[in-house]
């Protein structure tokens, strides 16, 4: 489903796409962050010789409080980023398949599309690989060009817009966080939430009580930029499937 909640600005006006990564362009039924809550738990475990249900708690708590685990890791155990991101990433990524309708989509779709994501390059890489979509993206904004400061902070949107050229008023942002949009919302962005379920993340159903953000809701990526290019050529969007 897709739907219109608040007033936006016409899809014709947007000539900048940008798109969150995990859970986003591929579903969160690929359940690939459990496999990263496992890499971080496991090594919150060793480096501070906790037992698994203590990492997990700290884990938890890290990301509620800092935006992700890393940035409580950095900022209290000075941990080295890259080492970090090296290990949490080193993932299975098989759950991952082609997505031929996102592939459609993507190249009918006008404008620039640029992916930012608080994972890494080449996590994002290997995402975009497997859904066989990496060649419609000209760049990704990953949480090392953030200066490894996360979303929802402000200061990596801003960074983003200032690397990349972005005006913000004309472009549109695509995230399954409700929170990681209250940003965008403010600097005058079209804001899209692909919904669905987080188990893993504490505190997101009390981000989405309000939804004054966000000007577009959508439950598939697909269904929703189909209906955009139905929009922009004045034809029916094809049924879900």
């Amino acid at each position: 489903m897709t739907a219109s909640i608040r007033p936006a600005r016409p899809w014709s006006e947007i000539d900048t796409w940008v798109f969150d990564l995990d859970n986003t362009l591929y579903p969160a039924s690929c359940n690939l962050f459990a496999e990263v809550d496992q890499r971080m738990t496991g090594y919150i475990s060793n480096l501070l010789g906790l037992s698994p249900d203590e990492a997990t708690a700290l884990r938890r708590r890290y990301y509620l409080e800092h935006g992700t685990t890393l940035s409580g890791l950095m900022r209290h155990h000075t941990v080295d980023p890259h080492e970090f991101l090296t290990m949490v990433h080193d993932l299975d990524y098989s759950p991952v398949s082609a997505n031929p309708r996102l592939d459609a989509a993507l190249a009918n779709l006008p404008g620039r599309k640029i992916v930012f994501t608080n994972g890494t390059t080449a996590h994002a890489e290997a995402v975009l690989n497997r859904l066989g979509v990496p060649h419609h993206f000209e760049a990704i904004f990953d949480v090392v060009a953030a200066d490894f400061v996360p979303k929802p902070q402000p200061e990596p949107y801003a960074k983003f817009l200032r690397t990349h050229g972005v005006q913000a008023g004309s472009a549109a942002m695509l995230e399954d966080m409700a929170k990681n949009l209250l940003q965008p919302h403010a600097l005058g962005m079209t804001t899209i939430w692909l919904r669905g379920e987080h188990a893993w993340s504490d505190g997101e159903a009390a981000a989405e009580e309000d939804q004054s953000h966000i000007h577009h809701i959508a439950d598939d990526i697909a269904d929703f930029l189909e209906s955009v290019l139905a929009d922009l050529t004045d034809k029916p969007a094809p049924a879900p499937g």
